[in-house]
């Protein structure tokens, strides 16, 4: 039940007996249907979660209205990256409302910790105090490399960056959110595809 979240963790520090237990007695299973909504703008993220499996996305609304794809989440042995924490991780560690709006894009198993129990983890065991660090690091560096990309990668250049990183997502992925996400017209994704597919 929790074996990836294990395997996740002990990439990044070795786990005892006793640490993973105190872990575990704090994990808890949260399944959402396809098109459920995980979490709403406006509300203070109270539990981080692990994306044990399924799909989902978090999006930012315009001030026209329009839902703008923020990220993916995914725990996938096909893709070469994983974004495993379906959280604004910054109104998580901050405990200020999130300006995300996070839906399941196919029915998903969640591996929840309550916000009090993240903080009893990280204050109560060396090991725990450890992995939050790491894991803050690897989620700044994912949103960095994704940003930068966004910032200085032609679309062309972007689009071949997530079929080589992230091959399954594609054929997935609604075409429209796949194009937000890319930062490019879902006409525009069109045309890409048929290009790479030639």
């Amino acid at each position: 039940m929790f074996s990836k979240y294990k395997r996740f963790i002990e990439k990044h520090t070795s786990l005892n007996f006793i640490e993973w237990n105190i872990i575990k007695a704090k994990l808890k299973i949260i399944h959402f249907k396809k098109g459920e909504i995980i979490h709403n703008i406006g509300d203070t993220p109270s539990k981080l979660l692990f994306i044990n499996s399924g799909l989902a996305r978090s999006y930012l609304i315009s001030e026209k209205g329009k839902d703008n794809t923020w990220l993916l989440y995914f725990n996938d042995e096909d893709s070469h990256v994983v974004n495993h924490f379906v959280v604004d991780y910054d109104a998580f560690i901050h405990q200020t409302p999130s300006q995300l709006e996070i839906e399941a894009l196919e029915d998903c198993e969640i591996i929840a910790t309550v916000y009090k129990d993240v903080e009893f983890i990280y204050n109560n065991t060396k090991k725990g105090d450890r992995f939050g660090r790491l894991m803050a690091q690897e989620a700044y560096g994912f949103l960095h490399n994704y940003t930068v990309s966004r910032q200085t990668k032609s679309a062309k250049e972007r689009f071949v960056e997530f079929v080589e990183t992230m091959p399954h997502l594609l054929d997935k992925v609604p075409q429209y959110h796949t194009a937000s996400y890319l930062g490019i017209t879902p006409q525009h994704l069109s045309r890409l595809k048929k290009e790479f597919q030639d």
